[in-house]
């Protein structure tokens, strides 16, 4: 089955008619967004079309005919198309046929094609051939018929290339597109290569969703006093990112006390006592989809942080402060490892796991090791204009009470770098004048 597009001025098809006068229909979104929480100074559609060119250039020069995205975060950067986000990210069962040129076809879940289809980067939608398999069906039953149809459109919207991107799939499905002449290649790895720069509107995205993930950490602090839990504090912010025009929150890392060391422990029922420290990292998924990483500690008063507290508060500052300015364009991502701030011995146990990684629609390429864990760790390559990162710290040493989580997230740009996280830090534990 296919959706087609008929004259709106035409009889002959009465609930087309009906459809186009959804309020959808004219949104400059596409549809997509039908809230005044979405900021009117993003261009929707120059948003779409930017990421979709990218997508498609990089296509053509690595001689593919077409991918196929079951990513949610990938089609949503390729078409700009969200369909129950969190059960297609268990579930591979929705799937965009893009070509390096031509039509683009959504294999949707029955019954949601008008989710989508009020887009214009979508030209058709089609049932999909694997909807049911988690449920009732089995994969080798499947795989033919998907294959079937795949192979098929690359051969008649490829150009002549058989060669076929999956970001991720089934073997069974990848052994059955193979038999039918299909050159299939993992191409996860070069999509999250492709999205590491960013475009215009994407930083105007990646703003507003920070300014949105700051007014829920401000939230937070605010509500910080003896007694309350981490749950409760959690659940405030959860709560502002939602009515910031936020989406999810992709961790739980909310923690309080002996709780913060070590670090990635999640939010739970313990309740604060005064003079404990509260550390939290944002990773919020916010406007339009796009990612806010920053990471704050504070301290559950009344009272005055201990000197054990602002020393490693301040080597947590130093920290971030010290790698961000050494960020610079052209830089390789080694030499920013080499260069970065010398964790103090005690502290490097318990280490973050990296100097800083790439921030998009989530946590993304590139991750910078540190130079102790680069052979294992790291990657080789460039930091270039248009890549956004967020610089990390983490200190607290091994058997330590209490740990410093900070984290900032910054624009590469043509001379250097802009800060895209504006919460302050504690003047209480910088010794700073109020």
């Amino acid at each position: 089955m296919s959706i087609v597009v008929f004259d709106p001025d035409s009889t002959e098809d009465v609930d087309f008619k009906d459809r186009m006068r959804h309020p959808a229909a004219a949104d400059p979104a596409g549809g997509m967004w039908l809230s005044d929480t979405e900021p009117s100074f993003i261009d929707a559609d120059a948003l779409r079309k930017g990421r979709l060119a990218r997508l498609r250039a990089w296509m053509r020069e690595a001689g593919y005919g077409a991918v196929v995205l079951f990513d949610p975060y990938n089609q949503r950067y390729a078409t700009g198309s969200r369909n129950m986000f969190g059960y297609f990210l268990r579930n591979s069962t929705r799937y965009f046929f893009i070509p390096a040129s031509g039509p683009i076809v959504l294999f949707e879940y029955p019954q949601s094609y008008h989710v989508s289809m009020v887009l214009d980067t979508i030209d058709e939608a089609r049932p999909s051939k694997l909807v049911w398999s988690s449920v009732s069906g089995r994969d080798d039953e499947t795989a033919g018929p998907f294959a079937d149809e795949i192979a098929e459109l690359l051969k008649t919207h490829g150009g002549g290339s058989m060669k076929l991107g999956l970001d991720r799939c089934g073997h069974l499905q990848a052994l059955a597109l193979e038999k039918r002449g299909c050159e299939v290649r993992d191409c996860q790895g070069e999509i999250l290569a492709v999205r590491a720069v960013k475009t215009p509107e994407e930083v105007k995205c990646l703003q507003v969703s920070m300014a949105g993930a700051e007014a829920a950490v401000y939230a937070v602090r605010e509500a910080i006093k003896p007694g309350v839990s981490e749950n409760d504090l959690f659940a405030i912010m959860y709560h502002e990112v939602i009515r910031q025009g936020g989406e999810f929150i992709e961790t739980r890392l909310l923690t309080s006390g002996q709780r913060t060391n070590p670090w990635f422990n999640e939010a739970s029922g313990r309740k604060i006592r005064p003079g404990e420290l509260l550390a939290l990292d944002t990773d919020t998924i916010g406007c339009y989809g796009y990612y806010s990483d920053f990471s704050r500690t504070f301290r559950c008063g009344p009272g005055k942080p201990t000197d054990y507290q602002k020393s490693l508060y301040r080597m947590a500052h130093e920290q971030v402060q010290h790698n961000i300015s050494i960020v610079r364009p052209g830089m390789a991502f080694r030499e920013i490892a080499e260069k970065a701030w010398k964790i103090p011995d005690r502290f490097v146990d318990q280490r973050y796991t990296s100097v800083m990684h790439g921030v998009g629609m989530h946590g993304e390429t590139p991750f910078i090791a540190h130079a102790m864990d680069y052979e294992t760790y790291g990657r080789d390559g460039f930091v270039v204009p248009g890549m956004v990162v967020s610089v990390e710290s983490y200190i607290g040493e091994k058997g330590g009470r209490e740990g410093v989580k900070l984290e900032d997230e910054i624009l590469v740009t043509e001379t250097g770098t802009e800060l895209l996280s504006r919460f302050p830090y504690e003047d209480d534990f910088l010794d700073r004048q109020v």
